[in-house]
């Protein structure tokens, strides 16, 4: 095999395992005397649990609750807070809490049983969306007020002032929905006893997290407990940190049982009793001069967080670091709150918190141009913010800011500014740009003082294993690392071998979120290689690595000031659509986009991630429409809670700048996430442009585009 060099395209290490169904997923594992377990959940979204009437047992069949936690155990999963209980106790906070873990040997009899267990509740009046919890709704969820986390950032004059100097204040609010992960693979795990630790078997993203969340139920430390990734189907965030709630109640059924056990969901499970992107309110409040140029920006952003906080402050916290979005705004402050609720809690979601206020300031500032008559795209390019610019947090932009160009080559490819004066407003053609960001890594100290990642590269003979707890769950992350790996020691990529996690054998590395793996865990690997190249006659030895952070970026965390991402990744995305006025069906004409990613491991991954991410977006915007009514989601299958596929949109035109990142392998940076952030706003600015109205609200399926109409009349 010859040399892999990092500009080389090569096919992706597991495509050819993958296509031809070779690959082993949780479901395809077996053990002697497997056992098997459902979810008993709760159907109310509060309520106190008055009795639970369990039908007679057969021999060999276990209910398991709370009560078989032993003495020196807590009912507690460990996620970033400790409050998600493992099982429900004595009453339930959301439809679909788990109460118990039926488990036996056969699945048909499980779920008889399953179907003749009679819990009664004393049910207490709830409240499911953001205004219900504001105004407290059925009273408080936690605390007073139902504020699970909250937290505001200012840069520039008090707001009070700035409101006193401007000619105008336009203000509006603007909402996001649930949305679904839509996985391929459903959620799983297998819990066996193995070498006399507890062993998962899971799909996952992140193994180490599983440790650390589920150990305290049975008094024990995260090394007690074995977590092993297998090959997972999908995850954009959905595999974070839910997989805890599943291996929890397993961990405490295998406690007692001593048995492998599997779990797996079935796909109505994963839609009804999975974790979602958090909805979204957020106000913009922002001062204007009399020609419309922004004075200031005052905002409000709330997420529905559910009665858990789980991953829901950082989500929050990175939500309101991206609310000024590419933009350099003179003065802003920016309040987020986390409320708690009655509906299933929410989590990561591809873009993890950042969707929501770069939708919401992107659609903002093209109102304001619109009521002052000028293009949203020049309107917009006047305030990119540019190198060295104060951000959000008080901090500075590190690198350069090619965004202008990034502009140039959508506006050019996609024709924009002579259509966007052609098709006049409400003519049934429309075409939209956006701008967007994302923040790569961790968000302030989070690399450097919490996830203190480890990588290492181990060589036996002429080959070499990467040792990292980082998993591969479609995007590609193993063919990107053992590309760099073979690059830096100019040998083959064959040569080089990375296995899924197993959290026995690889140091932590930290969660695969955060579009990190290969900013973050490719700079370890590249940083391990190039030592090893130099020892490479030494003979058989290993290379570990840590985390580095360079030096001269502040950040405090308690006040939330200071560099809080060292470096973005940038976007620009534009969409024409066409509206059948008759139908409100909307069809998608063209997209273009340009993405800044710093450099690009492999093409191949990274059209793959610009298309995909980009059509997930539009989805978002569009058709994935997913209602919660008391409680309970209302789409609970693939015929009835609509994704795209290859037959709704048109092929897209994409384009990479080149713009190396210092502190990344050969100058990449993250873009998992970016390639998520701004296509939704783009189309919802063609919409607009298309039938003349102004839109607060994603999604917007051909309904709502009605109802819409019939309100702007």
């Amino acid at each position: 095999m010859p040399q892999t060099a990092i500009d080389d395209r090569i096919v992706r290490v597991d495509a050819v395992q993958k296509a031809r169904g070779e690959a082993k997923y949780v479901s395809d594992y077996a053990f002697p005397d497997m056992q098997y377990a459902y979810m008993v959940r709760s159907t109310v979204p509060r309520a106190t649990i008055d009795s639970i009437d369990l039908p007679q047992l057969p021999e060999g069949y276990w209910f398991i609750t709370y009560k078989d936690i032993p003495e020196d155990g807590k009912n507690e999963l460990w996620m970033i807070a400790k409050d998600w209980r493992c099982f429900a106790e004595n009453d339930v906070k959301y439809v679909g809490e788990t109460i118990g873990l039926l488990v036996g040997p056969d699945r048909n009899v499980l779920k008889y049983l399953k179907d003749h267990i009679d819990i009664k509740y004393t049910e207490q009046e709830s409240a499911i969306t953001i205004d219900e919890a504001l105004a407290v709704k059925g009273g408080p969820i936690i605390g007073e007020d139902n504020v699970l986390c909250q937290l505001f950032v200012e840069k520039g004059k008090p707001m009070d002032e700035v409101f006193r100097e401007a000619d105008s204040i336009f203000e509006e609010t603007i909402e996001t929905g649930f949305q679904e992960h839509v996985h391929l693979e459903t959620n799983g795990a297998i819990v066996t006893i193995e070498d006399g630790r507890y062993t998962f078997y899971a799909s996952c993203q992140c193994p180490f997290y599983i440790t650390k969340a589920v150990a305290g139920l049975l008094g024990l430390k995260s090394e007690d407990i074995v977590v092993k990734q297998t090959t997972t189907g999908g995850a954009f965030g959905g595999k974070e940190h839910f997989p805890d709630v599943l291996c929890g109640p397993l961990l405490v059924a295998e406690h007692k049982i001593k048995k492998p056990i599997k779990l797996i969901f079935d796909r109505e499970e994963d839609m009804l009793y999975s974790v979602k992107r958090h909805p979204s309110k957020t106000t913009f409040k922002t001062a204007l001069d009399k020609d419309g140029n922004i004075l200031g920006i005052d905002g409000l952003v709330i997420y529905n967080c559910g009665p858990y906080l789980s991953g829901s402050f950082v989500v929050l916290q990175r939500g309101v670091f991206h609310a000024n979005g590419v933009y350099d705004i003179p003065n802003t402050h920016v309040k987020g709150i986390g409320i708690a609720t009655n509906t299933f809690p929410s989590d990561a979601f591809r873009g993890f918190g950042a969707p929501q206020t770069l939708y919401a300031i992107e659609t903002h500032l093209e109102h304001i141009a619109k009521k002052f008559g000028y293009d949203p795209a020049e309107y917009k390019s006047r305030y990119f913010i540019k190198q060295g610019g104060e951000t959000i947090t008080n901090g500075h932009i590190v690198e350069k800011v090619v965004l202008p160009e990034m502009m140039k080559q959508v506006v050019d490819a996609s024709d924009y500014f002579r259509k966007a004066k052609e098709y006049a407003p409400g003519c049934g053609k429309g075409i939209g740009i956006s701008f967007y960001n994302h923040g790569g890594a961790f968000t302030g100290n989070g690399e450097q003082s919490i996830i203190k990642a480890h990588a290492r590269l181990v060589k036996t003979g002429e080959r070499v294993r990467i040792e990292v707890g980082s998993t591969e769950m479609g995007q590609g992350f193993q063919t990107a690392a053992r590309k760099i790996a073979a690059s830096v020691l100019e040998i083959p990529v064959d040569d080089v071998d990375y296995d899924n996690p197993d959290t026995s054998k690889v140091p932590d590395s930290g969660p695969t979120a955060a579009s990190r793996s290969t900013m973050i865990v490719g700079r370890l690997v590249e940083r391990c290689a190039l030592e090893m190249k130099e020892r490479w006659a030494e003979g058989d030895f290993s290379v570990e690595k840590e985390y580095e952070h360079p030096e001269g970026h502040p950040w405090d965390q308690n006040t939330f000031r200071g560099d809080a991402y060292l470096g973005y990744g940038w976007g620009c995305a534009c969409v024409e659509v066409e509206v059948d006025k008759l139908t409100h069906e909307v069809n998608v004409k063209g997209i273009w986009s340009s993405h800044d990613i710093g450099k690009a491991i492999d093409e191949l991954i990274v059209h793959g991630q610009v298309n995909g991410g980009i059509v997930q977006s539009l989805g978002y915007a569009s058709m994935e429409k997913m209602e919660n009514r008391k409680g309970h989601f209302k789409q609970s299958s693939m015929s009835d809670y609509v994704i795209p596929t290859s037959m709704e949109f048109p092929k897209q035109e994409w384009f990479l700048v080149d713009n190396p990142y210092e502190w990344g392998p050969f100058g990449a940076k993250g873009m998992g996430e970016l390639v998520f952030n701004g296509a939704d706003a783009a189309y919802i600015d063609a919409v607009e442009r298309a039938l003349g109205i102004e839109i607060h609200k994603i999604p917007m399926p051909p309904e709502d585009i009605e109802e819409a109409l019939k309100n702007a009349q």
